[in-house]
């Protein structure tokens, strides 16, 4: 972003919003002065993997591709970031610097939260701690079955599963085909793109979905499952 941090009047920076109204209203007051809101274009990167980590993330609205980047033109996408995910939440508990790489899907507006002001109301308050922690857990719980994804199937299995996550409900109300390429799905996939396009075509033709542009739509769900669990 070209946008300074703290101006109000440059484009792409926002007054503030209320972000989590469960806080008391000291709380609110404590949190304003901690945080910035952007909002980075389609293509902008928010970070980049190893750089240094002086805020958390929190996304307002928008999409987000996560991802490690795993060699010098391979990167592996870790997961898609929606509203109410945050990014970077692990520099709370002490990590320095990014372990991954984020960049805007599309427009998205996102809150820089200074990282130690929000471990401050963790720490203070507890249902709000239990609230935000629960949410990441989800993301723990992707990541062990990307894991199992990566090591343990075929290409059509992997590529299956990762059709089945971006394919959830949260993810077809963001129209989410239409701003991936046919290379991000290779990457979520962990595949080629050659095999994801050989695959992806092998599906049509077997009825599991249908090919309109970038869009894909899902017909056969219950294959698709099937495929996915069979590796």
């Amino acid at each position: 972003m070209s946008a300074k941090k703290g101006d109000k009047n440059v484009p792409g920076i926002h007054k503030s919003i209320q972000l989590f109204p469960q806080l008391q209203p000291e709380d609110q007051v404590f949190l304003n002065d901690k945080k910035t809101q952007l909002t980075y274009l389609k293509g902008e990167n928010l970070f980049k993997q190893g750089a240094f980590s002086p805020y958390v993330m929190y996304i307002i609205d928008g999409l987000v591709r996560v991802y490690l980047q795993t060699g010098h033109d391979r990167q592996i996408n870790i997961r898609l970031a929606r509203a109410g995910d945050f990014l970077a939440f692990s520099s709370i508990f002490g990590e320095n610097v990014y372990n991954y790489s984020a960049i805007a899907v599309k427009d998205s507006r996102v809150c820089m939260i200074d990282k130690e002001g929000l471990k401050h109301l963790l720490l203070k308050n507890p249902e709000f701690a239990l609230q935000i922690t629960s949410r990441n857990s989800q993301n723990e719980r992707h990541l062990f079955d990307l894991i199992k994804n990566i090591s343990y199937k075929q290409m059509r299995g992997k590529l299956a599963s990762a059709l089945l996550y971006l394919s959830t409900e949260e993810f077809l109300k963001e129209e989410v085909f239409l701003y991936l390429t046919r290379q991000d799905i290779a990457d979520f996939a962990s595949v080629s793109i050659e095999s994801a396009i050989k695959f992806l075509k092998e599906f049509e033709k077997e009825g599991i979905l249908k090919l309109s542009g970038r869009n894909i739509e899902i017909i056969d769900g219950e294959k698709l499952e099937e495929i996915g669990r069979k590796g």
